[in-house]
């Protein structure tokens, strides 16, 4: 008895699927009365259908159990890339360094007029090709050289593309030569990865098919047409599968690295500090000496920051501002520091350079006597020679602020600082550290526990010195603080590398949520 009930419950699921079939399901399933089983290729040329809506339709089938993956095939298939199809149009580099060669039997190295022919030249000097000898003189080596490279090239450009597998062991290596030896933007052959599936009806989709023999075309929209003659009454209309996936769709929206800066932009200005901006170059004047930072500090060297060509020094600066940073630098003017005990070289501190620290539009900022209490932040773009890695990158963002008042003091940046760290890089741990920074006393550290990367250094901050203040005219406390954004990302981000922030690839952007 439970056998024959488990038999109807299965035949009215089946007839519950048939009824709600879409008409490219039903396409796709009658190509199976052919075979069993299917390549893709087979399906969109048997249906009669583009390989969007049989891609569709077959991952419909898939999830409603009627046909499953039989197997899948990875393969490769190679093209030209840009770079190749100038290759195959002008000449490879190694065979127009040969002719010339041959034709002429010997060139020196200045007079070689062709791109990307130091590469070359290496290539053909370790195959033992050519030799350099000295003064730059170049002449053919012993061995011959045979130019494989451009036949592989025209019959690839003749077929568009070829698998990888179809090619003979010799062509394959010269291909997988070319593809690594140029790296990926600049080698002659793309190799891109591809699958391909065998799809096989299973035992419900085989019972369905035998009722779709029977069963009359059924309609999946309610037209004008339809009611305008009434004819809607006597047609049998599809029912819907709400449990289906439904079609991807890719929709336009902000780079999650502008979108996070926005909202850091509209959280602080909630909290009532006002927004400044400045130029991207500064003179060293603002971005350091202002800041108390001596003029022999290390990180004011080519290693520390980008100098500005030409031109070289900025028109003119304030003299009596210029004149009391001076004093305080050389003796402490009368900041009641004893200074740097150097002589201030007033025409260095016009150079300019690209802004190396956000810190600089704050210092800008008091230098306009901002009546206190005042709070000010910038999102600022700064430059710095590092070396790239997860961490690091030559241009960042910094989040610099200011809070102007008799009231603040190390506590009240101490809470600025938490709450930037938890609300804003959303860092589930925090902890502070002592720093030191010749433009604040005392001075602190923020870091943040990254779930992958663990403790980063999220930036810096402290209380503005007298020396910072007094030459602005500032008689009260200054908290500051500037903190890397792009590190902050990473966190609330959930990124693993600060690189991903600037990526170009849509598909790894579509999926970072903040």
């Amino acid at each position: 008895m439970s056998e024959i009930s488990g038999i109807i419950c299965l035949m009215k699921k089946l007839d519950e699927v048939l009824k709600a079939l879409h008409s490219l399901e039903i396409k796709v399933l009658l190509a199976f009365k052919k075979k069993e089983e299917f390549i893709m290729e087979e399906i969109i040329e048997i249906a009669k259908l583009s390989e969007g809506d049989s891609r569709r339709a077959i991952g419909w089938l898939i999830t409603k159990k009627l046909i499953e993956i039989k197997s899948k095939i990875s393969y490769q298939l190679v093209s030209l890339t840009e770079l190749g199809k100038q290759y195959l149009k002008e000449g490879v580099p190694e065979v127009r360094i040969m002719n010339i060669l041959k034709e002429k039997g010997k060139i020196k190295l200045s007079e070689l007029n062709i791109p990307d022919c130091s590469q070359a030249i290496g290539t053909l000097k370790r195959g033992g090709l050519i030799k350099i000898k000295e003064g730059g003189i170049i002449e053919r080596g012993e061995n011959l050289y045979v130019d494989f490279t451009t036949s592989l090239m025209k019959k690839i450009s003749e077929r568009g593309k070829v698998s990888l597998s179809e090619l003979p062991d010799k062509e394959q290596e010269l291909i997988e030569t070319h593809h690594r030896k140029r790296g990926r933007e600049r080698g002659i052959f793309r190799v891109d990865e591809r699958e391909k599936f065998t799809y096989r009806i299973i035992d419900n989709g085989k019972e369905i098919l035998k009722s779709l023999k029977k069963r009359k075309e059924k309609i999946s929209q309610l037209t004008p047409e339809l009611l305008k003659d009434g004819s809607w009454r006597e047609k049998e209309f599809r029912e819907y599968n709400i449990e289906l996936r439904p079609p991807r769709i890719v929709a336009g929206k902000l780079h999650p690295y502008q979108e996070f800066l926005n909202i850091v932009r509209e959280k602080l200005i909630s909290m009532g500090f006002c927004e400044v901006s400045g130029e991207l170059v500064e003179s060293e004047f603002w971005n350091m000496d202002v800041l108390f930072m001596p003029q022999q500090h290390p990180a004011r060297d080519v290693h520390g920051i980008y100098f500005v060509k030409s031109p070289k020094y900025t028109e003119k600066i304030e003299s009596k501002l210029l004149d009391k940073v001076s004093k305080t630098h050389q003796n402490g003017w009368l900041t009641g520091s004893k200074g740097w005990g150097y002589k201030f070289d007033k025409k260095r501190a016009r150079q300019l350079i690209l802004r190396s620290q956000g810190t600089v539009l704050s210092v800008r900022t008091l230098a306009q006597h901002p009546e206190p209490p005042g709070k000010y932040f910038a999102i600022a773009r700064c430059f710095r020679p590092d070396v790239v890695d997860a961490t690091h990158t030559p241009e960042f963002f910094q989040i610099e602020g200011i809070v102007v008042s008799k009231d603040v003091n190390l506590r009240t940046l101490l809470g600025l600082l938490k709450l930037f760290g938890t609300e804003i890089a959303d860092a589930k741990e925090i902890k502070f550290t002592p720093g030191y920074f010749p433009f604040t006393e005392p001075s602190v550290e923020l870091h943040a526990k990254h779930p992958k990367l663990g403790w980063i250094e999220l930036g810096g901050a402290g209380i503005f010195r007298p020396e910072v203040t007094l030459p602005l005219g500032v008689k009260v406390p200054v908290i500051a603080w500037g903190l890397g954004l792009d590190r902050m990302a990473m966190m609330a981000l959930n990124i693993q590398d600060i690189r991903n922030l600037f990526s170009r690839d849509l598909e790894f952007l579509r999926k970072i949520t903040f």
